[in-house]
C-alpha cells in the first residue's frame, strides 16, 4: 500500500473506533508522537492508546487536505466540533514507522469534556 492508502485505512479505523485494525497499520516498533502527549512506542502500546481514546470521546476525523510525497502521508483535519490539527505519518512496506500529530490539546479537553490530569 502506498502511504495515502495506509493513511486512508487509518481515517476509516479511526472513525469507526477500531482500535485492533487501526493498530495493524502500524510497524512493531512504531511511535505515535502527538506533541501534546509523550510519544508512544510500539504496536501494542499504540492500540491500547486508541482503546483509551475512543473510550474517553466519540472522535471523528473529517480530512480536509492529503497529501503524499515518497514514504510520507500527510493529513489537514477538523472533526464535527470544529477541531482542527494535521498529521504527519512515515510510512514503509504499507506500515506507519512513525506518527506525529499536532492539535490543541487544552480545547480538545474543553470541547469534549474531558477532565485535564495534571502530572
Amino acid at each position: 500500500m502506498t502511504p495515502k492508502e495506509v493513511l486512508e485505512k487509518w481515517i476509516r479505523f479511526f472513525n469507526e473506533a477500531d482500535s485492533e485494525n487501526i493498530a495493524e497499520l502500524y510497524a512493531e516498533n512504531a511511535v505515535n508522537h502527538q506533541v501534546a502527549n509523550e510519544p508512544v512506542i510500539g504496536k501494542d502500546a499504540i492500540r491500547e492508546m486508541f482503546e483509551r481514546e475512543f473510550g474517553s470521546a466519540e472522535m471523528v476525523c473529517i480530512p480536509e487536505n492529503i497529501f503524499e510525497d515518497g514514504e510520507w502521508a500527510i493529513l489537514e483535519w477538523k472533526d464535527p466540533k470544529e477541531m482542527r490539527g494535521c498529521g504527519f505519518f512515515h510510512v514503509k512496506e504499507g506500515k506507519i514507522v512513525f506518527q506525529r500529530g499536532y492539535w490543541d490539546k487544552l480545547s480538545f479537553h474543553r470541547l469534549y469534556d474531558i477532565p485535564l490530569s495534571i502530572h
